[in-house]
């Protein structure tokens, strides 16, 4: 299972054990969207090679408010 935290500077990450931090520059360079726009799916897929998706993807902007 991974765990996503997300903050206006980053997420961070819990994936199989290991904590990482994804910081929001890298995050827009790796999925090519403004950090807000970014959605919990999308952060997942670059995480986890084949992530469980369910439910609705949430922008980070929503998540945040």
């Amino acid at each position: 299972m991974t765990l996503l935290s997300f903050d206006e500077q980053g997420i961070d990450v819990v994936y199989e054990g290991t904590e990482f931090r994804l910081e929001k520059d890298l995050v827009e360079e790796a999925i090519g969207k403004q950090y807000p726009d970014v959605t919990d799916h999308e952060v997942l897929q670059i995480v986890e090679p084949d992530p469980p998706l369910s439910g609705e993807p949430q922008r980070i902007d929503d998540i945040l408010s």
